[in-house]
């Protein structure tokens, strides 16, 4: 890591105004806890604002793009867009782990590459650019990051991950891969599900969502998380 934001900014092609908010939106607690009387503060502001952020961007998007979408929809879609296995995807793609500063603590644990860490970060990034450059700027990158990977019914195109797992799994050989679902809870018309992935007896993850097939996918891509890491 070297937590270049000169760097950083040629690679997403925005520069801005305030650098250190930028650097804030890559600055890990663990970074801040080890560097006490530095100046650097942790990005978990940024990402609460961020997290908001991004929940009125995608669903303005989606109710432009999809007038005749039902509300349950939407919200779904909004779901799948938003969750911590997209955003890390949507991480994964700008190499924004790389950018990250860390303790040396959780950088020898492999922070670098877990999923939440990565998730957060695109989230406090998204909160930066918003106070930095405004909803329109956001707008704009979330068009060319985020929206672009949509295919004409609303679905993630690389969402698929049951797909992905599945091509992982069998590529190294390792077995039969098989979903349960663990848990169903919540009233009927909020039912939420819990889906975990097996192979023989060994769990490879788990998720939850809206719908059977949600889970399904939510506990694949947190196996695939997994399985990368090893």
């Amino acid at each position: 890591m070297n937590g270049d934001v000169k760097q950083l900014q040629q690679q997403i092609q925005i520069q801005f105004h305030n650098r250190q908010l930028l650097k804030q939106a890559f600055t890990h607690a663990s970074y801040v806890n080890e560097h006490r009387f530095s100046q650097h503060q942790d990005n978990e502001r940024l990402e609460f604002l961020g997290d908001a952020v991004l929940e009125l961007t995608v669903s303005e998007y989606l109710y432009n793009e999809y007038p005749d979408r039902p509300e349950g929809e939407l919200t779904k879609l909004r779901a799948a867009i938003v969750c911590e296995p997209s955003l890390v995807k949507f991480a994964e793609v700008l190499d924004f782990g790389r950018y990250v500063l860390l303790g040396k603590g959780e950088e020898l644990t492999g922070g670098r590459q877990r999923p939440a860490l990565l998730a957060d970060v695109f989230e406090s990034f998204i909160g930066a650019l918003y106070l930095d450059q405004g909803l329109d700027a956001v707008k704009v990158f979330l068009e060319k990051h985020v929206f672009s990977s949509l295919s004409p019914g609303g679905q993630l195109q690389m969402m698929d991950f049951k797909t992905e797992l599945q091509e992982f799994t069998q590529h190294h050989n390792m077995g039969v891969l098989e979903y349960r679902i663990i848990e169903e809870k919540g009233p009927a018309h909020e039912r939420e599900f819990v889906s975990e992935v097996y192979m023989g007896d060994e769990s490879l993850g788990q998720g939850s969502g809206r719908s059977k097939k949600e889970a399904e996918q939510r506990a694949a891509a947190a196996a695939l998380n997994q399985l990368k890491l090893k």
